[in-house]
C-alpha cells in the first residue's frame, strides 16, 4: 500500500522544480509550459490534501520572477494560474507576495499586447479580492485619472470580455475588510460611476447575452459593496435618481414576456412613474415563458456569500417558478374584481382560490400541457435548448443581483427620501384603459425564478418596514368626487393594490421558502397600513386566506402565518372588522382546507381538557358574546399545550428540541406572542377564558426552555394589564363586564402557588427574571389586598430581594415593581414597607446603570406621593412614625439625582418637590436639614430655568408649587423665595413650550397668604410677569403647542384674580399702572375666560362659570375694602375696573340668553 502524500508534497516539489530552473534558454520556455499545464490540470481534480497559503504564494512569487514579460505566452499561462489556483484552493495572499504579484500583474498590463489583457486583470481581481485595503500604493494606477482599470472599463472598450475582467477588478477592490480602512471617497466616486456607467449601457448585436450578464453582474456587486462597505450614504437626488433607474432595468431583465425601457434618472413624484413597454416586444416573447426550462439544480461556481443572493451561474430554474407564473394569471380571474365590491362578503368571494395551496391539482391540471412536450416536438433542439438556460439562469442572477444592490440601496438612503420613489417600485391599481405599471410585485408574481421572487418579495418587505408614517395619509373611507386625485387617495390605492397582488401571490407561490416571504411582506403591510382610515374588507381578505397556511407542511410558512395573524391583531387595536372576525365561529374558513390537522379543529374544547383547570370563573363575564373560544384563541392555545400528531415535516429538523412531543419551538413561541398581542389588543375576547389562559401561562413556565418560559410570563404581564386597564378609573368597560375580582385572586393565587416564584428566586436568565418581575407588577391593587397574608409578604420579599440583584436589567424591573407595590392602599399605610421600599429604592438611585436610575427615579417619585396621601390621610401619627433620618436620606439622594440625566432628573424634582411638602416645622427647625433644603430648592430653581426637556422643566414647576404649599417653609422670607419666583416669573412669559408656563402659571398661584409673596416690588413683578405672559399667550413658533394656548391663559387669569384677592393697599398703584397701560387687552381676556364655561386646564381642576364669577366678585369685594384706605391722588380704582369687567360680562351672557 502507498504511503500517503504529506499535505503540500506536490506542491513543494513544483516549487523545487521552480528554484532548479536554470536563467534563461529555450530549454527553460518549454519546461515553464509544462510545469504550469501540470500545474493547472493537477489542481482541477479533487485535491486529497490541499496546499498552504504560504506553498502556493512562494510558487506563484518564484514564478513570477522566472516569466519575463516579453514572454507573453508564458505571461499569459502564469495569470490562468493565479487566476486557477487563488479561486480553487480560496487562498489569501500576504501583503508582501502581494507587492511581488501586484506590481507584476500591473506592468504586464502596461508592457504586454492586448490579447493578454483579459487573463492579467482575471488574476488581478483574484489578487484584490478581499485584499483592498492592502492595495493602496497601487490605487493610482489603476483607478487615478488615467488608471488602467478606468480605461479598460471605459464605455468606448471595444473588447466586452476586456471590459468586463475590468469592472469585476475593480468590484474585488471595493469589497470591504472589517477593521480596514476603506478605499478614499475620490476612488469610491470613480467606481462609481464607472459601474452606473455600465449598468446604464444598452446591449449591442456583436455581444452575447451571457457576456453581457456577467458585465452587469459584476457592475451591481460593485455598487453593492461601495453601499454596504463603504457605508455611502446616498443624498443627492441626481446620484439617487441614476441608481434607481438603472436598478429598476436590471429588476427586469431578461424576465420572460416583459421589456421595459427606462429614463436615464427617476426622480422622486407622488404619482406613479411612466414606463415605456413595448406591447409587441411583449407578445412575441410571451410564448417562451411557458417552455419547460428542466429541472435541474445547477451546481455552484464557489461559495456563496453570506447576505448575497447569489452568484454567478447559480440559480434554481424548475417547475416551481413556472407553476407560479400561470397559477398568477389564472387567479387574476378570481381576484381581478376582488377590490371592486368591499361591502359584499369577503369570505365568499375568496372561497375559490383561499385554500387552493392544500392541494395542487387546480394549478397542475393548467400545467400538463406545457410539461409533457418532447424534444422533438419543441421549437429548439437540446443544445439549443441547453443555451436557453443557461441564458435564462445568468439573467436571473442580473435580477437577483439588482434586487440585492437595491436592498443595500435602501439601507443608506433616508426613508423619506426613499418614498418619494414609492410609485416607480410599488403597484398603483390601473387607470381604466391603461396597463398595469411595473413594479416589485411584477418580478413577485412573474419570475420563473423562486429564488428571484423572494428577493423581489425581501426588497418590498424592507421598503414597507418603519413606513407608518408615510402610509398614515392614506384615506379612502370616504367616496372623493372631486377633479383631481388627492395624494391620500392614490397612497390608499397603492394599499389596496399591494393587498390584492400579496394575496395573489400567496395562492400561486409554491414555492415554500418564497413563500414565507409572501407572508412576511404581507406581515409588513399589515403593520403599518392605516386600516381605521381606509373602507374595511383588506384584513378580512388577508385573515381567511392565511388561514389554511397555519397548517402548511413547511414549518416557517406556519410561523410567518402566525406572524401575520398577529400583525392583523395589533394593528391599531381595537379595530372593529377584527373584532368581528375574532367573533366568527372556529370553524369559519376551514372547510375547504385539505391539509387541516383534524385534531386541531375536531372540538373547541379539547385544549380546555388537555388543562388541569380549577374550573369557570364564578361570574361569567358578558364581555363575550359565547363561551366558545375564538379561532385565533384556540388555535395558539392548541399549538402551545398539545402534543403534536402529524409527522414531522424537513423544515423541522433545525428544532429538535422537544420535536417528539410538541410542535416545533419557533411554532409554539410564536402562538405564544400572537396569543399575547390578542390579549393585549382584544382583551374582551380573552377574558371570559382568564384562568384558562393563566394556567397555559404557567405551564409554559415550568417548561425547561428558557424561551417558552419567557413568552409565558409576557402572556402573564399582558393578562394582568388587561384587567388594570378594565379598572382604571377612566374605562369605559361597565363594571358588570370586568373580570370579576374574585376570579382576579383565584387567578394571582395559582400563579403565586405555582413557577413564578421559582423562576424570580433561581433562574439563571435575566432577560426571564425581568419579564417575571414585570408581570408581578401588573398585579391588580384590588385583588393584592383580597391575597392571603403569606402570598402578599411573598410577593414584597420577592421584590425586595430582586432589588439587590447585580444584573441591572432585573434589578431596575424589581425598582419599577416596588414603585407599583407602593400605591397600594393596603401597603402604603405600613410605615415598615415605605421605609423598607425607600431603602430598597435609594439603593437603586446610585446604581452605576442609567436605566436602573431611571426606573429608581420614578419609584421614588410615587413613594414620595404615597407620602403626601398619608400625611393628609394618617395625619401627624405617620410623621412621627417615619424615620426623619431616612427623610434627610431622601432629600439629599432626590437632590443628587436631580443633577442626573433628563430620564432621572424628571422623576427626582417631582420626589423633591413632594419631599419638601412633606416636612413639619420640626424638620425645618432641624440644623441637619438645614442645608439639605438650601441645595434641593436651589436644585429645583436652576432645573426650572435650565435647558433640560420640557418634561424635566414641567416637573420642575409643579415641584415648586408643591413646595409653596407647606406653609412650614419661611416662603416671601428667605433668601431662596425671591429666586423662585423670578424663575418661575421668566418661565412665564418666555418659555416655548405652552404647559410648562401653564405649570408655572399654577405654582404662582398657589401660595395662600399675601405674606408668602414678600415685598411689594416682587408681588408687583410677579403681577407684571403674568401680565406680559397673558398677552404673549398666543405667541408661538410651534403651531403643535397652539392648542394649549386657551388653558395657558384660563390659569394666567385664576393666578391674577388669586393675586388681586390677596392684595395690600400698597400693592395697588403699580397693579394699576399695569391695568392703565393694558386696559382693553385686560379686559378682552378676562371676559373671554369668564365666557368660556365649564373648562378642564392643564392644572386638571375643573373651574364653572359660577366658581369664575365668584372669585372675580371676590376680589372687587376685597379692593374695594382697600381701596378706601387710600386718600388723594393715590386712591385708584382697580375694584371698579373689575366692576365694569363683570357688568359687561353679564350684559354679554343676557344678550345671549335672550
Amino acid at each position: 500500500m502507498a504511503e500517503r502524500e504529506e499535505p503540500g508534497g506536490s506542491f513543494r516539489r513544483y516549487l523545487a522544480r521552480l528554484g532548479a530552473l536554470r536563467p534563461d534558454g529555450g530549454r527553460r520556455r518549454t519546461e515553464l509550459h509544462l510545469l504550469f499545464d501540470q500545474l493547472i490540470s493537477e489542481s482541477c481534480g479533487p485535491a486529497a490534501a490541499p496546499p498552504s497559503a504560504e506553498d502556493v504564494c512562494a510558487l506563484l512569487a518564484q514564478a513570477c520572477q522566472l516569466v519575463h514579460l516579453d514572454q507573453e505566452h508564458l505571461v499569459n499561462k502564469l495569470c490562468q494560474l493565479i487566476h486557477h489556483l487563488l479561486n480553487r484552493f480560496q487562498v489569501m495572499v500576504d501583503e508582501q507576495n502581494l507587492d511581488v504579484l501586484l506590481s507584476y500583474c500591473i506592468s504586464a498590463l502596461k508592457q504586454c499586447s492586448s490579447w493578454t489583457h483579459v487573463e492579467i486583470l482575471q488574476a488581478l481581481a483574484a489578487l484584490v479580492y478581499n485584499n483592498g485595503p492592502k492595495c493602496q500604493k497601487y490605487l493610482p494606477d489603476l483607478l487615478g485619472k488615467n488608471g488602467l482599470l478606468v480605461q479598460f472599463s471605459d464605455s468606448t472598450q471595444p473588447d466586452v470580455e476586456l471590459r468586463r475582467a475590468a469592472v469585476r477588478s475593480m468590484a474585488n477592490l471595493c469589497l470591504s475588510v472589517p477593521g480596514q480602512p476603506y478605499l478614499d471617497e475620490s476612488y469610491r466616486t470613480v467606481c462609481f460611476h464607472t459601474f452606473l456607467s455600465v449598468l446604464q449601457s444598452s446591449k449591442t448585436s456583436d455581444i452575447d447575452d451571457i457576456t453581457f450578464c456577467m458585465l452587469l453582474q459584476n457592475a451591481l456587486k460593485g455598487i453593492q459593496s461601495l453601499l454596504n462597505g463603504g457605508k455611502m450614504k446616498l443624498m443627492q437626488t441626481d446620484q439617487i435618481g441614476s441608481l434607481l433607474a438603472v436598478l429598476k432595468k436590471c429588476m427586469f431583465h431578461g424576465l420572460p414576456g416583459l421589456s421595459i425601457e427606462m429614463p436615464a434618472a427617476l426622480y422622486p413624484a407622488p404619482l406613479p412613474q411612466y414606463d415605456k413597454r413595448s406591447p409587441v416586444k411583449q407578445e412575441q416573447s410571451e410564448p417562451t415563458a411557458f417552455k419547460q426550462t428542466g429541472n435541474r439544480r445547477k451546481k455552484s461556481k464557489g461559495k456563496q456569500k453570506k447576505g448575497e443572493f447569489g452568484e454567478e451561474g447559480r440559480e434554481d430554474v424548475g417547475d416551481a417558478g413556472n407553476e407560479s407564473v400561470l397559477g398568477a394569471d389564472m387567479l387574476k380571474l378570481h381576484l381581478g374584481d376582488m377590490q371592486k365590491s368591499p361591502c359584499s362578503d369577503p369570505q365568499a368571494r375568496a372561497s375559490d382560490v383561499a385554500y387552493m395551496p392544500a392541494g395542487k391539482d387546480h394549478l397542475s391540471s393548467h400545467c400538463t400541457g406545457w410539461k409533457r412536450i418532447s424534444s422533438s416536438e419543441s421549437e429548439y433542439s437540446d443544445a439549443e435548448g441547453g443555451i436557453q438556460n443557461k441564458t435564462r439562469s445568468y439573467q436571473a442572477n442580473v435580477r437577483q443581483g439588482a434586487l440585492a444592490c437595491f436592498l443595500s440601496a435602501i439601507k443608506s438612503m433616508e426613508k423619506r427620501v426613499l418614498y418619494g420613489y414609492w410609485s416607480a417600485f410599488v403597484p398603483d391599481a390601473p387607470g381604466i384603459g391603461s396597463p398595469q405599471s411595473v413594479s416589485l410585485m411584477t418580478i413577485a408574481l412573474k419570475d420563473p425564478s423562486p429564488k428571484t421572487r423572494a428577493s423581489a418579495l425581501q426588497v418590498l418587505s424592507a421598503i414597507l418596514e418603519g413606513s407608518k408614517q408615510f402610509l398614515s395619509v392614506a384615506e379612502d373611507a370616504n367616496d372623493h368626487k372631486r377633479p383631481f386625485t388627492p395624494f391620500s387617495v392614490t397612497i390608499a390605492s397603492s394599499i389596496r393594490e399591494l393587498h390584492r397582488c400579496l394575496l395573489l401571490a400567496l395562492v400561486a407561490e409554491s414555492s415554500s421558502q418564497t413563500l414565507t416571504q409572501v407572508v412576511k411582506c404581507l406581515a409588513n403591510l399589515v403593520s403599518n397600513a392605516p386600516y381605521s382610515r381606509l373602507k374595511p374588507g383588506l384584513l378580512t381578505r388577508v385573515w381567511n386566506q392565511i388561514k389554511p397556511y397555519i397548517y402548511h407542511k413547511d414549518v416557517n410558512v406556519r410561523v410567518s402565518s402566525l406572524t401575520l395573524l398577529g400583525a392583523v391583531v395589533s394593528v391599531q387595536a381595537p379595530l372593529p372588522e377584527v373584532k368581528l372576525l375574532l367573533q366568527q365561529p372556529s370553524s369559519s374558513g376551514q372547510n375547504n382546507s385539505g391539509s387541516t390537522t383534524p385534531h386541531r379543529s375536531s372540538s373547541s374544547e379539547q385544549w380546555r381538557k388537555a388543562l388541569p383547570s380549577e374550573g369557570e370563573p364564578p361570574d361569567n363575564p358578558s364581555g363575550c358574546t359565547s363561551s366558545e373560544p375564538c379561532w385565533l384563541l384556540r388555535l395558539c392555545v392548541s399549538i402551545i399545550v398539545l402534543p403534536r400528531e402529524d409527522s414531522c415535516s424537513d423544515s423541522d429538523v433545525s428544532f429538535p428540541s422537544f420535536s417528539s412531543v410538541y410542535e416545533p419551538c419557533p411554532l409554539r413561541l410564536e402562538a405564544l406572542q400572537v396569543l399575547a398581542l390578542l390579549v393585549k389588543g382584544y382583551f374582551s375576547m380573552a377574558q371570559n377564558h382568564f384562568l384558562e389562559l393563566g394556567e397555559v401561562a404557567c405551564r409554559c413556565m415550568e417548561e425547561m426552555d428558557p424561551s417558552i418560559q419567557l413568552h409565558g410570563a409576557k402572556l402573564l404581564e399582558e393578562l394582568g394589564t388587561g384587567v388594570l386597564q378594565q379598572y382604571k378609573p377612566d374605562s369605559a368597560v361597565p363594571p358588570d363586564q370586568r373580570v370579576p375580582v374574585s376570579t382576579v385572586v383565584t387567578f394571582w393565587t395559582t400563579v403565586l402557588n405555582g413557577p413564578l416564584p421559582g423562576t424570580l428566586q433561581n433562574s439563571p436568565h435575566a432577560t426571564l427574571q425581568t419579564s417575571a418581575c414585570d408581570a408581578l407588577s401588573s398585579i391588580l391593587p384590588e385583588a393584592f389586598s383580597s391575597l392571603q397574608n403569606d402570598r402578599q409578604i411573598l410577593c414584597v420579599t420577592l421584590l425586595l430581594g430582586l432589588n439587590h440583584s447585580e444584573n441591572p436589567l432585573v434589578k431596575a424591573a424589581a425598582a419599577r415593581a416596588l414603585g407599583v407595590y407602593i400605591l397600594f392602599s393596603c401597603l402604603r399605610q405600613d410605615v415598615m414597607f415605605v421605609a423598607d421600599t425607600a431603602n430598597a429604592i435609594l439603593n437603586s438611585l446610585h446604581d452605576k446603570s442609567p436605566n436602573v436610575r431611571a426606573k429608581a427615579a420614578w419609584s421614588l417619585g410615587n413613594l414620595t406621593d404615597t407620602l403626601i396621601i398619608n400625611m393628609e390621610t394618617m395625619g401627624q401619627g405617620f410623621h412621627e412614625e417615619f424615620s426623619d433620618l431616612l427623610l434627610l436620606k431622601m432629600l439629599r439622594s432626590a437632590t443628587e439625582a436631580s443633577k442626573d440625566r433628563d430620564k432621572v432628573k424628571s422623576n427626582a424634582v417631582r420626589a423633591l418637590g413632594n419631599v419638601l411638602h412633606f416636612l413639619q416645622p420640626c424638620h425645618i427647625a432641624n440644623p441637619r436639614f438645614k442645608e439639605a433644603i438650601e441645595e434641593s430648592l436651589q436644585a429645583l430653581i436652576s432645573t426650572v430655568q435650565s435647558e433640560a426637556t420640557m418634561k424635566v422643566r414641567w416637573n420642575a414647576c409643579y415641584a415648586l408649587g408643591n413646595v409653596f404649599k407647606n406653609p412650614a417653609l419661611p416662603l416671601g422670607e428667605a433668601p431662596w423665595t425671591a429666586q423662585a419666583y423670578g424663575a418661575l416669573s421668566s418661565v412665564v412669559k418666555s418659555c416655548k413650550n405652552f404647559k410648562v408656563r401653564i405649570k408655572s402659571a399654577m405654582a404662582l398661584s398657589i401660595p395662600s397668604k399675601r405674606e408668602c409673596y414678600g415685598s411689594t416690588e416682587q408681588f408687583c413683578r410677579i403681577w407684571s410677569a403674568l401680565v406680559v405672559a397673558l398677552q404673549k399667550s398666543e405667541d408661538t413658533e410651534d403651531f403643535l403647542e397652539f392648542k394649549y394656548s386657551a388653558s395657558l391663559r384660563t390659569q394666567i387669569c385664576q393666578a391674577l384674580l388669586h393675586l388681586l384677592s390677596l392684595a395690600k393697599c400698597t400693592d395697588l398703584p403699580a397693579v394699576w399702572g399695569t391695568i392703565a397701560e393694558n386696559r382693553d387687552a385686560i379686559k378682552s381676556y378676562f371676559l373671554q375666560y369668564l365666557k368660556s364655561g365649564v373648562e378642564e386646564n392643564e392644572a386638571g381642576t375643573h373651574v364653572n362659570l359660577c366658581e369664575r364669577e365668584r372669585a372675580l366678585k371676590g376680589a372687587i369685594e376685597h379692593l374695594g375694602g382697600i381701596e378706601k384706605q387710600l386718600e388723594g391722588k393715590a386712591r385708584v380704582r382697580v375694584s371698579v375696573y373689575l366692576g365694569d369687567v363683570l357688568m359687561n360680562h353679564a350684559n354679554a351672557t343676557e344678550l345671549t340668553e335672550a
